[in-house]
């Protein structure tokens, strides 16, 4: 039986890896990312060489008219979604009071209410055929306060706290939810950030094809939340036996970028 999986943020990083595995799977896929060029490509070149179907929008999820519009667009060719992995978001660093508020509303409208929205487009269908798996790319960033990218860590935090939620709800339904929560990772997220001078990215960090693999064995087996790395999982663990005020002075001294 054909099995379609629609991932967010497709074209690079995370998403993009998280795709290439549901293609090696033999899943259909359902591509969002902003950049048409990009998904242009990897259709072309998985449609080819997995013998699947793949099906493209080149969107910005964080104009809400958009998820419908991809919504309306599979329930017209009959496509029932299997796996929903909302992967699309940014971050941005920065003082919160010098940053430009466009930005952060940007962030906000993207990383949680697209987000929100695409879940309740297709979770009734889901619980209606009685199966499905969602993933929701949350971070690390979620079990924190972080100063320089307070917007970013909030944001996460809403993603990790309604993955939770959702998944309790959705008991007994066939359907299951999964907050993967990565800590920093190889991609282009740094960059887009104005982040990539933190000391965090000149250690030794994942690949997105690392955190991808992890993620997807996370949802296959109905994980709830998913943290990739022993040292992010000691550190989430640690903080619960630390003040949150210490606990945000840590993050600040640990993100702060020094001239």
């Amino acid at each position: 039986m054909e099995q379609y999986a629609l991932i967010t943020g497709a074209s690079g990083g995370i998403g993009k890896e998280l795709a290439h595995i549901h293609a090696q799977n033999r899943h259909n896929l359902i591509l969002v990312a902003r950049s048409e060029e990009k998904l242009e490509e990897l259709k072309n070149s998985w449609e080819a060489q997995y013998k699947i179907k793949v099906m493209t929008f080149a969107c910005d999820l964080s104009k809400p008219a958009n998820a419908t519009l991809i919504y309306d667009a599979l329930r017209k060719n009959d496509i029932s979604i299997d796996f929903l992995i909302n992967n699309a978001g940014f971050g941005n660093y920065g003082l919160f009071a010098k940053t430009n508020p466009s930005i952060n509303i940007s962030m906000i409208a993207l990383n949680v209410q697209a987000l929100t929205h695409i879940i309740h487009l297709f979770l009734p269908d889901m619980i209606a055929h009685g199966k499905g798996r969602i993933m929701n790319v949350s971070s690390i960033a979620g079990f924190f306060p972080g100063p320089f990218m307070a917007t970013y860590y909030a944001s996460k935090s809403y993603v990790l706290s309604l993955s939770e939620a959702l998944a309790n709800e959705l008991q007994g339904t066939g359907v299951t939810v999964t907050a993967l929560c990565p800590g920093p990772t190889q991609s282009n997220f740094a960059n887009v950030a104005n982040f990539s001078a933190s000391k965090i990215f000149k250690s030794n960090i994942p690949t997105a094809l690392d955190v991808a693999k992890f993620g997807f064995r996370a949802m296959i087996k109905g994980k709830t939340v998913a943290i990739h790395g022993t040292k992010n999982r000691l550190m989430v663990w640690a903080s619960r036996f630390v003040t949150r005020k210490m606990l945000t002075n840590i993050i600040r001294k640990t993100q702060e970028i020094k001239p």
